[in-house]
């Protein structure tokens, strides 16, 4: 499922309230950071995370990569930080 523009606007909306619950440093994408991001969206459906300056990895490539080992989509990519969005059986976004 992609998301539509509206859809993709609302996920903005909400993840501007949202804290940056993840940071991904030096040692970049490890099973411990894809477990921890799978189970942060498993309960939100909606997660922020950061990636620092030693990271050897570029926003946009960690959220992709991140996003496509979980399962979930990019809603937007800003700066250090990135959202990710998976719908869950409970559908607490109402998406």
């Amino acid at each position: 499922m992609s998301l539509t523009s509206k859809q993709r606007a609302y996920l903005k909306g909400v993840a501007s309230k949202e804290d940056t619950i993840l940071q991904l440093g030096k040692d970049g994408i490890t099973d411990s950071f894809i477990k921890a991001v799978d189970t942060a969206v498993a309960a939100r459906e909606i997660v922020k995370f950061k990636v620092l300056e030693n990271a050897l990895i570029s926003v946009k490539d960690a959220a992709d990569t991140v996003a496509s080992e979980i399962g979930a989509q990019v809603v937007t990519v800003i700066g250090s930080k990135a959202v990710l969005y998976r719908r869950s059986d409970d559908n607490l976004l109402g998406l």
